[in-house]
């Protein structure tokens, strides 16, 4: 599985910027994808998941009601829709795939496959 994340870049608070996540091997629909950011100084925290089936999806309260995660399954690839952006969200943004059997959304430690990560600034 290689994952490939896009769509980064600066933008102003209360802006929205759409990431991309690319999934190329394997089977897609076998694995539920997440969406992790890193903050300069800050380790690496949940922002939000979808499940392989796309019937349940999973936020951070810090985004919650502001991003949407989605999923194509004709495409291979996650979305993440981010709305209302305010710098606290600037970080580098990854993707990451886990397989069966699936385990905690929440936890980095849950997935097998990570992106390279994109990066979101967002300027006050």
């Amino acid at each position: 599985v290689q994952l490939q994340a896009s769509g980064g870049g600066l933008v102003e608070a209360g802006g929205s910027l759409r990431l991309s996540c690319a999934f190329s091997g394997r089977i897609f629909s076998s694995y539920t994808m997440g969406w992790f950011r890193q903050a300069p100084g800050k380790e690496r925290e949940f922002v939000a998941a979808i499940t392989w089936s796309g019937s349940s999806t999973y936020y951070a309260d810090s985004v919650k009601g502001r991003f949407t995660i989605s999923r194509d399954y004709a495409n291979k690839k996650v979305y993440l829709q981010m709305n209302s952006l305010k710098p606290e969200d600037t970080g580098v943004y990854y993707c990451a795939a886990d397989g069966p059997p699936h385990r905690i959304v929440v936890l980095s430690a849950s997935y097998d496959y990570w992106g390279q990560g994109t990066l979101v600034t967002v300027s006050s």
